[in-house]
C-alpha cells in the first residue's frame, strides 16, 4: 500500500501486466540466463543493411513529412500496400477498412476500448495469448475460456459456453482466436474448422477477432500456404476483425501492424486511437512501406522459415534426448513456440526459481489459461536463442525437472506424447 493508492481509478488499480513481459525483463537483466521466455525474433535475421539503405534514402529525399505528425489512421501509401498484399492472401478490403497501429497489442487495446463495457464477456481459447488476456482484463471484461482440440478450438464446447453465458444474461462481445501457430500452443487450426467457425460467428452474431502474427512463418510441414488462409478471407458478412503485424517478420522495433474490419468499427478505432497516440511513427511506417515495395519482405520470409524450422527441430530433439520420458509436446508446424505438458502434479511456476538458479528461464503455462488450469504446462520460445544455447538450455531445464520428479513421493506418472 502507498499514499497514492487512493488516487487510482478502479480500472487503474486493477491493471494486469503480462507474464511474458515480466519474464523478458528478468532475462534481459541476466545475460547468463538461457532464455526460452519472450517470443522475440532472431536478431541475426534482421536485414540491417537493407534498413540502413532505406533510411538513408528517406533522409536524403528530405521530405519534411517523413519526420512530421501523420494521419491517425496511418501512412496512406502503406495502407494501400497493405490492401494489395491482403488481397494476395484472399482478403478483399478497402483503405477505409484498414487502420495502422503501434503493434498488434495496440489493436487489441483499441478494439477492447471500443467494443467492451465492464462485465461484458470475451471468449478466448484455452490457453491463449497473455497480451490479449491483459488487454481484455484491463477493460474489465469477463473472460471465459473454450477448450482446444488438435485442429483448433472445440466447436461443441464453444456452443456450450456461449449458450451458458447467454442463459445467465451476459453479453458476449467477441471470440478471440489465433488460428495460425497459436501463441502459446503452436496449433494450426484446420481449414474445415475455420469455415465452421465463420459459419458459427454469422449464425450466432458473435464477432471474431482473428490475430495472425505468425501466418507467414510456416514450415515445410505445411504442404500449402492455403492451410494458413485467414478466416477473414472468407468473411462475406463482416463477422471478422483481423490483426496482422510486421514484428515477427521484419522487426519488432518498427511497431507497425494493422487492423482490418468493417468500416464502421474502424472509424471508431480511429477516434479511440486519437486519444492514445494521435498517430503512430510516420518514419517507421515509411520504412516498412519501402521494405514491402522493394521486395525485402518477400525475400526475407522464406529465409526466416528455414531458420525457425531448424530451431524447432533442435529444441524437439533436445527435449526427446533429455526429457522424452518426462514431458509431452507436439512439434509446431510454424511460429515461435513449443508447448510442453508435464506429468500430473507438476507446477511449472514452482519450478521457475530453481530453473533460473540453474541458468534457464521459460514462461509457466498457467498465465495463458483464464480458468485457473494449466499448472503442468510451459511455453518454450525457440525463436531468438541460438541452436547451441537451445541444446544447453533444454539440458539444464530437464535436470531441474528430473530433480523435482525425484523429490515427489512416491513418483510422478509419466506424461503421454
Amino acid at each position: 500500500m502507498t499514499v497514492y493508492d487512493a488516487l487510482f481509478s478502479r480500472s487503474g488499480a486493477q491493471l494486469a501486466g503480462s507474464a511474458i513481459r515480466q519474464m523478458g525483463i528478468l532475462a534481459a537483466g541476466r545475460p547468463d540466463l538461457i532464455s526460452f521466455a519472450p517470443g522475440y525474433p532472431d536478431p541475426e535475421t534482421f536485414a540491417w543493411g537493407a534498413y540502413r539503405d532505406i533510411a538513408d534514402d528517406l533522409f536524403r529525399a528530405a521530405d519534411r513529412d517523413t519526420l512530421q505528425y501523420g494521419p491517425t489512421r496511418g501512412y496512406a501509401p502503406l495502407i494501400e500496400t497493405v490492401v494489395s498484399r491482403l488481397r494476395d492472401r484472399g482478403i478483399a478490403c478497402s483503405a477505409a477498412e484498414v487502420l495502422l497501429t503501434t503493434g498488434s497489442q495496440q489493436g487489441l487495446d483499441l478494439l477492447t476500448r471500443v467494443l467492451v463495457d465492464p462485465g461484458d464477456v470475451v471468449l478466448v481459447e484455452l490457453p491463449t495469448f497473455t497480451g490479449a488476456i491483459a488487454a481484455f482484463r484491463n477493460a474489465q471484461a469477463a473472460l471465459v475460456g473454450v477448450r482446444q482440440e488438435a485442429d483448433g478450438i472445440d466447436l461443441a464446447h464453444l456452443d456450450e459456453v456461449l449458450h451458458a453465458q447467454r442463459a445467465a444474461g451476459r453479453r458476449v462481445k467477441f471470440l478471440y482466436v489465433v488460428p495460425n501457430f497459436q501463441n502459446p500452443t503452436g496449433l494450426l487450426m484446420s481449414i474445415a474448422k475455420r469455415h465452421a467457425l465463420l459459419a458459427w460467428s454469422a449464425r450466432e452474431q458473435v464477432l471474431l477477432v482473428e490475430d495472425d502474427p505468425y501466418g507467414d512463418l510456416y514450415f515445410e510441414d505445411v504442404t500449402s500456404a492455403a492451410e494458413t488462409r485467414p478466416i477473414k478471407a472468407d468473411d462475406q458478412d463482416g463477422c471478422v476483425v483481423y490483426l496482422q503485424s510486421t514484428s515477427k517478420t521484419l522487426a519488432p522495433s518498427f511497431r507497425t501492424a494493422w487492423v482490418v474490419g468493417p468500416a464502421p468499427v474502424l472509424a471508431r478505432l480511429d477516434v479511440a486511437k486519437q486519444s492514445t497516440d494521435l498517430c503512430s511513427s510516420t518514419l517507421d511506417q515509411r520504412i516498412v512501406q519501402e521494405a514491402l515495395t522493394r521486395g525485402l519482405f518477400d525475400t526475407q520470409v522464406p529465409q526466416l522459415r528455414q531458420v525457425y524450422a531448424r530451431k524447432r527441430e533442435v529444441m524437439s530433439a533436445a527435449l526427446q534426448a533429455h526429457a522424452g520420458d518426462l514431458v509431452g509436446w507436439t512439434p509446431p508446424r510454424g511460429g515461435f513456440f513449443l508447448w510442453v505438458t508435464g506429468p500430473d502434479g507438476l507446477d511449472t511456476r514452482r519450478l521457475l526459481t530453481p530453473a533460473i538458479e540453474h541458468g534457464v528461464i521459460y514462461v509457466p503455462g498457467a498465465p495463458f489459461f483464464v480458468d485457473g488450469t494449466g499448472a503442468a504446462t510451459l511455453r518454450l520460445a525457440f525463436s531468438a536463442t541460438s541452436e547451441a544455447r537451445i541444446e544447453e538450455g533444454i539440458g539444464r531445464l530437464a535436470g531441474v525437472m528430473r530433480r523435482a520428479a525425484a523429490a515427489s513421493a512416491p513418483s510422478l506418472p509419466q506424461a503421454t506424447r
